[in-house]
């Protein structure tokens, strides 16, 4: 079937920035397969499954670039060089990203970099998990009866920033800017963030979900309440990566799980 469309060419010395979705392969996009298809070099992230990487070209070169919070990273500026770099040395250059590169991605300070080199780029959209991630725990981003306009906002502070928590957001803003909020990497400060909310009026019942390793094997669900829902997630030992959704729409999830996280997706374990 990909053969029968007509791909754009992914011309050496070029560097695409795609997104990889938040896991499973299935919901890789079709530009994202071909991007894996000829890419001399794949610099990856650190939320990429393994079952992706595997559908590189043979003999393309994998490099690590991953970002975990708490843990020795790359520095932002010297990514941005491997890619320049890389590309310079008339490389296929594949920047590959968990969920969409730029939805809390840095795709747009990579971008940045390489226009500033004159790098010829590609940024092809990827499933972010805040849409991918709570279709796969039967939760709905908007719902006709519970809300019109949603909130994405990041729980964890810019490591380019002087932010040294969450506290510095405006989040009586942010908690009268839509019914429904998504936290994306919100999971550690997730109590000092309902402790907000709700100062800033947000029900303490209102219910939240916190989905965990979103659409892959070892998804799991949480449904909590603003109040609780940081001492449950402890209590239940939720491990990042994870999105927090806080609304109404969290209610829908057990009506509509469909997604049995124990399947097989129909993709081949890596190796």
């Amino acid at each position: 079937m990909i053969d029968r469309l007509h791909l754009p060419e992914f011309a050496p010395g070029s560097v695409w920035l795609v997104g990889a979705g938040p896991g499973d392969p299935g919901l890789l996009s079709v530009l994202a397969l071909h991007a894996l298809e000829h890419a001399d070099a794949v610099v990856y992230d650190a939320l990429v499954d393994p079952r992706i990487l595997a559908l590189a070209r043979r003999g393309a070169e994998m490099d690590y670039a991953g970002k975990r919070g708490g843990r020795p990273s790359p520095r932002q500026p010297d990514i941005s060089a491997r890619l320049i770099r890389l590309a310079h040395d008339g490389l296929r250059v594949l920047r590959l990203k968990g969920g969409d590169p730029m939805v809390f991605g840095r795709g747009g300070e990579e971008a940045l970099a390489l226009a500033e080199a004159g790098v010829p780029f590609r940024i092809v959209p990827g499933i972010t998990a805040g849409i991918g991630g709570l279709a796969y725990a039967g939760i709905p981003l908007t719902h006709r009866s519970i809300n019109s306009a949603v909130t994405l906002v990041t729980g964890h502070p810019s490591d380019t920033s002087a932010e040294a928590s969450p506290d510095t957001r405006d989040w009586a803003a942010i908690a009268r800017g839509a019914p429904v909020l998504v936290l994306y990497m919100g999971l550690k400060h997730l109590g000092t963030i309902a402790a907000r909310l709700i100062d800033a009026g947000r029900d303490p019942a209102e219910p939240v979900a916190i989905v965990s390793k979103a659409t892959t094997a070892a998804q799991r669900v949480l449904i909590a309440t603003l109040a609780t829902a940081a001492a449950e997630a402890a209590t239940q030992a939720i491990e990042p990566p994870a999105i927090v959704v806080v609304g109404a729409v969290a209610r829908l999830g057990p009506v509509l799980d469909w997604f049995a996280p124990g399947e097989d997706v129909g993709w081949p374990a890596p190796g």
